[in-house]
């Protein structure tokens, strides 16, 4: 008796003649993952991923841990992979299954046979397989109707394997099969979440965070670093490029009306991450904002913002409130780290009264008061990498 996963494809499944292309990406992320952890073989048949250990003293909590955070994956099962007979399949569901009987009242069994040429029907798999762990678990009742527990008996052309409940996975589709795109990532809640949201959707990221020392701190690049971090562990390893903002940021408080100054510095922050992203084969931009949030995330605010590149620009949070972005900052453990208090650049210089309604003519206007194209260049030229 051997314990596998095995991993129910999603949206996947109805990708018609590009879906050979999305499962080797997701067999390809499995594996990369899964090699952290020990070696595991991943194989598909019969729409369904089976991760098998290579060895005895494989973690299987922490494999179960590593597929969770897989997009592409609808669901999954820890289940034991058997020979195909009967007798075998009782006892070892009987095995595997004693210590979840143990914490329940009810249970059924379902049984799926694939391989035709197996001796017993479906419903015949079930009765055995029902009536023997009946027997050796005299205090757990079956219930065909509201059960507490199913037992499930797939019968493949490979092996046997029984489980006993599903796990939801990830969902999404694999990272890789929506393209490259570059986050704007600060230290606060929504831009980790952002980057979350993309990632499930197939995005490969790249990371850029604005750091305007002495302004911002040491500590505060290591927080999105940490954040960056907890995001890979979904969106798989990414780079992140740290742009020093300070000059930018001083000439936009020394020459620039104070209202226009976040719309400015987000709109200088566009026209740098737009020459990185292209550097590095990003096909757009993605941002935390979530549409009137703060002053600079109205509609005219954002309009003016993405005139200043002519990348496309995602933002997944748009229409989203607050809470629904804190309760998925929990989900993907980003929240605690957000929330420490080390200021980023975006609270830098931060206006009093900002314009809600920017004009853009006369944000240009404000703007052109800067010789800011050689800012932007010596920005770019200077922006340093760190590997996550």
């Amino acid at each position: 008796m051997k314990e596998v996963i095995l991993i129910k494809l999603g949206e996947i499944v109805l990708k018609g003649l590009n879906r050979k292309n999305f499962e080797d990406r997701l067999i390809k992320s499995l594996k990369r993952r899964l090699h952290k952890i020990g070696r595991f073989e991943v194989r598909a048949a019969q729409s369904t991923i089976t991760v098998t250990p290579l060895y005895d003293d494989a973690d299987m909590d922490e494999a179960v841990s590593c597929v969770s955070k897989v997009f592409g994956i609808a669901a999954f099962s820890r289940a034991c992979s058997v020979e195909k007979d009967i007798e075998t399949i009782k006892k070892a569901a009987g095995e595997y299954l004693e210590e979840r009987f143990s914490e329940i009242k009810s249970f059924k069994v379902e049984s799926k046979r694939s391989d035709k040429k197996f001796p017993l029907t479906s419903p015949e798999i079930s009765i055995e397989v029902g009536t023997y762990l009946a027997d050796l678990y005299p205090d757990v009742e079956v219930d065909v109707h509201d059960p507490e527990a199913v037992v499930t008996v797939e019968i493949r052309d490979s092996a046997a394997y029984i489980h006993c409940g599903v796990i939801k996975g990830a969902g999404g589709i694999p990272i890789g099969t929506g393209g490259k795109a570059a986050i704007l990532i600060s230290g606060g809640i929504d831009s980790p979440v952002a980057a979350y949201m993309m990632a499930k959707r197939g995005i490969e990221l790249t990371a850029i965070h604005f750091a305007s020392p002495p302004y911002t701190s040491v500590r505060a690049e290591e927080k999105v670093a940490e954040l960056l971090q907890r995001v890979g562990e979904y969106s798989g390893r990414l780079n992140m490029y740290t742009v020093p903002f300070t000059k930018l940021q001083e000439e936009i408080r020394d020459k620039c009306r104070e209202e226009y100054s976040t719309i400015i510095m987000r709109r200088f922050m566009m026209m740098i991450a737009e020459k990185i992203a292209s550097e590095h084969e990003c096909q757009a931009l993605i941002t935390g904002e979530s549409l009137g949030q703060v002053a600079s995330q109205t509609i005219g605010a954002i309009a003016c913002t993405d005139s200043a590149c002519s990348m496309p620009v995602f933002r997944p949070l748009i229409g989203m409130d607050k809470e629904e972005i804190i309760s998925i900052s929990r989900k993907i453990n980003t929240f605690e780290v957000s929330i420490r208090p080390y200021e980023d650049c975006c609270t830098v210089f931060t206006p009093k009264h900002p314009r809600t309604r920017p004009v853009l003519k006369n944000v240009i206007a404000e703007q052109d008061k800067i010789d800011y194209i050689p800012l932007i260049e010596e920005a770019v030229k200077n922006t340093r990498l760190t590997e996550l």
